[in-house]
């Protein structure tokens, strides 16, 4: 689809997208590419890092791969001393990097719930931690006249409770808080924004693939109303905005992109029986005395 923005909204600016390579974040990276940033993607597997790199160089996108595990101090040190190095500055820095698995409470081993919490919200702040000096107002790389922004790829499944995902539940709450009080911290004292994207069912992924196989999707489709399957390029759409000065001043959001899902459950009863009820209450109200309950008719 063709983008709304201007394909210069990021002209000039770097950006680090961990899990870059792949699903949402290469799709991100892709994009901020087409509107005029530079691109480093940071993953641990080579061959994806490498295939996205050469995409991105093919079509015209300044574009470095770098291997590196989020949850480590030392990689991501590294990786962005390297993109600042290699570009001169760093003005964006998008967590995408995350892990995920189905498992009920009683199945899941607190290894597991370790790891999705690592991956996702030790990750998300180490990254951040790291990447401070150089977003920060008057950090290398930057003028005084302003700072960089930190965008947190959340979801929505800890607005309510989710099943078989109470790990990803915790990462996520833990990322859009960690985000939150960033955004108060650093907005205030280095003009660094902190915004996050929580995305819903997002067709064309790893995560709809491990997570929604294709029977469980359709079964949704007869009792979610407004369950719809975004694509990458909603999420990309949604990032722009935020990454470009164009959400200047949003700071300290999660904007959901859903297509309004969070808000739906499934129905008690079918519409028709819902608009036959309607009418016998009606028709009770319509026959009965002002004043007198119909029960006492």
């Amino acid at each position: 689809m063709e983008s709304p923005f201007r394909g210069d909204i990021l002209k000039g600016k770097v950006a680090v997208i961990t899990g870059g390579g792949s699903g949402i974040g290469f799709e991100i990276s892709t994009q901020f590419g087409k509107h005029g940033a530079s691109i480093a993607i940071m993953g641990r597997r080579k061959q994806v890092l490498d295939s996205a790199v050469s995409y991105l160089q093919s079509i015209g996108i300044p574009a470095v791969g770098f291997e590196g595990d989020v949850r480590k101090k030392e990689d991501a040190e590294r990786v962005l001393e390297s993109t600042f190095k290699h570009f001169g500055r760093i003005d964006i820095l998008v967590n995408s990097a995350a892990g995920n698995f189905l498992s009920s409470a009683e199945d899941l081993s607190p290894n597991g719930f370790r790891t999705v919490m690592e991956i996702d919200a030790v990750g998300t702040f180490t990254m951040c931690h790291e990447a401070f000096k150089y977003l920060k107002k008057g950090g290398l790389g930057r003028s005084s006249a302003g700072g960089g922004m930190i965008l947190n790829i959340s979801a929505t499944l800890h607005y309510t409770a989710s099943w078989y995902q109470i790990h990803v539940s915790a990462a996520k709450a833990a990322i859009d808080a960690l985000g939150r009080n960033l955004a108060l911290e650093w907005g205030t004292d280095y003009d660094i924004r902190v915004n996050g994207i929580s995305p819903g069912p997002i067709g064309d992924t790893t995560g709809m693939d491990k997570l929604a196989p294709q029977e469980i999707t359709n079964k949704s489709r007869d009792y979610m109303p407004l369950y719809k399957v975004g694509e990458k390029w909603d999420i990309a759409m949604a990032a722009l905005y935020l990454g470009s000065d164009a959400g200047k001043f949003v700071n300290g959001m999660t904007l959901i992109v859903d297509g309004g899902l969070w808000l739906s459950r499934p129905r008690h009863m079918p519409k028709e029986a819902v608009r036959q009820l309607s009418r016998v209450v009606e028709k009770r109200s319509r026959d009965s005395p002002v004043g007198v309950p119909s029960s006492k008719l």
